[in-house]
Order: C-alpha cells, then sequence, then structure tokens
C-alpha cells in the first residue's frame, strides 16, 4: 500500500510521463509492464492514461516467477519472444515499462550468465517496438531492490522516491541543453577533460544519443523511441586509438559496489597505469576485457537539474561527465570538460 502523499507523487508522474514523454492523445493505446516493485506507480498510470480517454491495459511480471523460469527453462527456450508479444507490441501506441530489480546489473538475484540469457531478446523487442512506432519511457526507479539500495546507503523508497521527484523537473530546458551539447559533440572535435589536477584529451566518433525525456517524430523515425524517465544525458562515441593523459574518477557505483576514486592513465588510446585504493575491485571489473581492449568508447554529460548524485543515475546529474569502456561507467563529478575548444562543463556546472 502507499501513502497517501506517494500516491501523489505517482500520479504527478504518470500525467508527466503520459502527456509530455509520451505525448498521448484520446483514443490512443497504452500498454504498461511492471514487477513488483513498480506495480503501485503502474496502477496509477493505467488510472491516468484512462482518464484521459486512452485504452490501457497492464502486463505483470512477478519476479519469483520469473526467476523460477529462467532457471527451469530449456536453455534454447530462455530469453525468446513470442507471437503474444510481437502481436502486443503491434497494436500498442505507447509503451511504459516499470523493470525489476532482477534485471539489474546490481542485483544478486540472478547471477550475470542467467541474467544475459534471460534478456537476450533486447534487440528483438526494440527492433518490433521500432517497426511498430511505439513512443515508450522506461522509469528506472524499477532497478531499485535492496542489493542496490544497499549499495547506495540509502532505503529503497529514498532512492525511489528521489528518482521520481527528478523526473517532475521541466523538461524544455533539458532539452534545450542537451540539443546544445549535443551539437558540439561531433566527430573528430577534441575534448579536453580535467579533474583534481589531471588532463585526459581524445576525439569523438561514432554514433550519439540523447535522453530529453521526449520522444517525439524524429526520435520514432530514427529509433530512439524508449525514453529515460527520470531524463538528462547526452551521450557520444569516442575514436577509441586518441586517448591521452590521465583522468581521476569520483566515487562510481559498479556492479561490484562503489569504487572509490581512481585515477586512470591511458596512452595511445589504451589504458596502461592506474592508482586506485579500490585495486581489487577495479581488477574485477576489468577482469573480462583483454588489455588491449581497455579503452575509452564513450562520453556521457548529464544536464537534469533536479537529480541527486547517489541515487543509481548519477550519468544523469547536471554537469556530471562520464565515460565507459573499462567494464563500468566511470563518473567525475566536478570535470571541466571543453569540446571543440569550447567550454562545456566548468568544474562540474554546465556552461550556461
Amino acid at each position: 500500500m502507499t501513502t497517501t502523499s506517494q500516491d501523489a507523487l505517482y500520479s504527478r508522474v504518470a500525467r508527466k510521463v503520459l502527456k509530455e514523454t509520451l505525448g498521448m492523445k484520446k483514443g490512443e493505446a497504452l500498454t504498461v509492464e511492471t514487477w513488483n516493485n513498480g506495480f503501485e506507480f503502474a496502477k496509477r498510470v493505467v488510472a491516468e492514461a484512462r482518464a484521459m480517454g486512452c485504452t490501457a491495459i497492464m502486463i505483470f511480471e512477478d519476479e519469483g516467477a520469473y526467476v523460477d523460469g529462467v532457471r527451469r527453462s530449456p536453455k534454447d527456450a530462455i530469453g525468446l519472444m513470442g507471437k503474444n508479444e510481437y502481436n502486443l507490441l503491434a497494436g500498442t501506441e505507447c509503451y511504459v515499462f516499470i523493470p525489476g530489480q532482477a534485471l539489474g546489473a546490481y542485483s544478486r538475484t540472478l547471477s550475470t550468465e542467467e541474467r544475459e540469457e534471460s534478456t537476450r531478446y533486447n534487440d528483438s523487442w526494440y527492433e518490433a517496438a521500432e517497426k511498430a512506432k511505439l513512443r515508450g519511457a522506461r522509469l528506472t526507479f524499477g532497478y531499485i531492490g535492496k542489493d542496490l539500495a544497499r549499495m547506495l546507503g540509502k532505503s529503497i523508497d529514498e532512492a525511489v522516491e528521489g528518482q521520481l521527484k527528478a523526473a517532475l523537473t521541466d523538461f524544455t530546458p533539458i532539452a534545450k541543453e542537451a540539443a546544445s551539447l549535443s551539437s558540439a559533440m561531433i566527430d573528430g572535435a577534441t575534448v579536453t577533460m580535467e579533474s583534481k589536477g589531471t588532463s585526459l584529451r581524445f576525439s569523438l566518433k561514432g554514433g550519439s544519443e540523447v535522453q530529453d525525456g521526449l520522444v517525439d517524430a524524429k526520435d520514432v523515425e530514427t529509433g530512439n523511441n524508449m525514453a529515460y524517465v527520470p531524463p538528462g544525458y547526452v551521450y557520444k562515441e569516442v575514436d577509441t586509438a586518441s586517448a591521452e593523459g590521465t583522468v581521476r574518477i569520483s566515487p562510481t557505483l559498479t556492479k561490484f559496489g562503489i569504487l572509490k576514486p581512481t585515477e586512470l592513465t591511458f596512452r595511445d588510446g589504451r589504458l596502461v597505469d592506474w592508482k586506485s585504493e579500490d585495486k581489487a575491485k577495479l581488477l574485477k571489473l576489468m577482469g573480462p576485457i583483454p588489455e588491449e581492449k581497455r579503452r575509452l568508447t564513450f562520453l556521457g554529460v548529464g544536464v537534469n537539474p533536479a537529480l541527486k548524485f547517489g541515487l543509481a543515475q548519477d550519468r544523469f546529474v547536471s554537469g556530471a561527465v562520464s565515460f565507459g569502456g573499462l567494464g563500468f561507467t566511470a563518473i567525475v563529478r566536478s570535470a571541466s570538460l571543453s569540446v571543440g575548444g569550447s567550454s562545456m562543463v566548468s568544474q562540474g556546472k554546465l556552461k550556461s
């Protein structure tokens, strides 16, 4: 059961997601997929959609049944989509997905292998959603369970409430800021990242993504039709041979817990040295990655002014700089970042 204040928060976020993120109109069809920990919120989404004159159905995935099914199913049947789900997507205009904690990398409910096998339908699902021109939203609070909350040092309710309150921020300035950053983060642009006396340079090259909380016609056309809520993130791939220098990363959430501040040094694009109090944890994270492939693969900049650090979405926090390629997404909280010679972030604050 929810409290009155929780129910009010759920209703506000539900209306915002339906009206602003998805742009739902009277008469459209909505599917809400939820696990146990998102059930109360999902009920509000369904109620708000029907109040708007939309048709709405809910799919409930029980975590216990899911885990039992993963462990007992034949190997060749795990993680496959059936025609029932394909047909459902084809008949749905809008989709709200609230994942379960078992799907998250921080959960101990399933092993890494079990989780990867049980979610190998991902590409098929997104292809079907793109073909159906579906407009969707993923509520990331669904990943927060006991394991993740313990890593964060917070209660589940505290972390969930923090994310949902950040979802109520004005999406318009987020979209404007994200578009401005994305327009500067172009192929060939040189990036300089400075933090705590360290400096790292690299070049941008490859795909990009903007998470501004809004799914518009362009997003649907390009297949970027599932928005993160709360939103606020710009992503760009990196020339993996270009990184030179050293960067000091902030405490960073990983699947093995919080990685303490760590210095990473790159030469000719490859990680060649590091200094960390968490050396064993760092080696465990990078273990599956051959030394030659320990390289920067992407750059991210957060643009959500209402989101706080420590709520499992640090990369979305306004002014946060993130990068990947080492088995985890590294966070730099107080970085100064220039792209193509223009300052984008100054000591953890976005430049307006």
